[in-house]
């Protein structure tokens, strides 16, 4: 029987509960080898440094790639990338993988799509067809038109990469495997540790066990990251005068990041709030458990579209990075104004009709990808047939 060499690249924190289930599934399919590889800021401590999370969850890694460039701006995000293509052209020379797996849209998963489709290794796109806005958007088609298998995480997302042009026998919604964790999460949601015991952070003891909480996860917009200061700053304020328990998480490495966390740390060292706690990275279990308990979601990040959708758990989504994503009817959209997202939490928390959708899968995602992956002819050769 011959076994086919599955390379997954994760470049990113929130890549990992993106494929978790996947990687897991493809580790125990008879017909399947998983090549780990880990890269970008992923590996980096200030980023939540994801790699201790993968490794205790079991997984071998197969290569650490080094790849991210100081500076969070647009330029460092360029080099970072073609430092990424160089590098993981050598890591695919030397694993001879017989399909590279890229996954979804962050701006350095473009290297991994360059770096296999020069050497015409089959690449396999997960999560293509999505829409959201800022550099994710070109990014993620790019991917698409580069890659030779779609495993895509909703319908609508299916019909956008068949218009594309991509090949019908080609593209399956496979849902996404982060709804796999959310549906685990589902049946077990109890909230069975203490966050700030088990995973330290900085910032005030907050009486979440009585009072309850909301969390925070806010990103900078790479098409708007000269104004990424001033926008957390709105939802600072509004958060810390609601004066609600409040479990705020560190951003992304993207063009801006560096004036978020700036804005992040002034206002925690010049306005010591007393009802907010600050954490890097948790586990994808941890998270998701966090958040089902919590009284609502506020930031930018995509678990609000499509984990929390699942879950039920209100969310205020600030600014453009997630625009036109689809998304379910627990989420409320505002602008960077303070007194609009102090409104919109508000009204998130007070509403009580919220109810789960499965837009982006039903919890089976991990095992329909690697059955895909077993028994799907690969090819690394494609031409437009529109």
């Amino acid at each position: 029987m011959s076994i086919k060499k599955i390379c997954v690249v994760v470049t990113a924190r929130p890549s990992y509960s993106r494929i978790k289930t996947a990687l897991t599934a493809i580790k125990n399919h008879p017909k399947l080898e998983l090549q780990l590889v880990i890269a970008g800021s992923a590996l980096l401590g200030r980023y939540g440094n994801a790699v201790e999370v993968i490794e205790i969850d079991g997984f071998t890694i197969a290569e650490k790639v080094f790849m991210v460039l100081e500076g969070e701006n647009p330029t460092s995000m360029a080099k970072t990338t073609g430092l990424g293509v160089m590098e993981l052209a050598n890591v695919f020379y030397r694993l001879q993988p017989d399909a590279v797996v890229t996954i979804a849209d962050r701006f350095e998963t473009i290297a991994t799509s360059i770096a296999a489709s020069y050497q015409n290794i089959p690449l396999i796109h997960i999560q293509g067809g999505e829409v959201t806005g800022n550099i994710d958007e070109k990014v993620r088609h790019a991917n698409t038109k580069l890659a030779d298998l779609h495993l895509v995480a909703s319908e609508d997302a299916k019909q956008r990469v068949l218009k594309m042009g991509e090949d019908p026998n080609m593209v399956f919604n496979t849902g996404c495997p982060s709804i796999d964790l959310a549906n685990q999460i589902k049946s077990n949601p109890t909230l069975d540790f203490d966050p700030i015991l088990k995973y330290g952070g900085v910032g005030a003891e907050v009486n979440w066990k009585e009072e309850g909480y909301i969390v925070v996860m806010q990103h900078p917009v790479t098409t708007e990251y000269a104004s990424a200061r001033k926008d957390v700053e709105a939802t600072l304020k509004a958060v810390h005068e609601l004066n609600i328990p409040t479990f705020w998480f560190w951003p992304n490495v993207d063009a801006g990041s560096d004036g978020t966390s700036g804005g992040i740390r002034a206002f925690r060292e010049n306005s010591k709030p007393k009802n907010i706690h600050f954490f890097k990275n948790m586990e994808p279990n941890d998270f998701l458990k966090l958040l089902v308990n919590s009284k609502c979601l506020i930031g930018n990040s995509s678990v609000g579209v499509r984990e929390c959708s699942y879950l039920a758990v209100p969310v205020v989504n600030i600014g453009s990075r997630q625009n036109k994503r689809q998304r379910g009817n627990n989420i409320i959209d505002v602008s960077y104004n303070k007194d609009d997202i102090k409104k919109a939490i508000i009204e998130r928390i007070s509403n009580t009709t919220i109810s789960s959708e499965s837009i982006y899968g039903d919890g089976k995602a991990g095992y329909a990808i690697a059955e895909i992956l077993s028994n799907v002819s690969l090819s690394f050769h494609k031409t437009i047939t529109y």
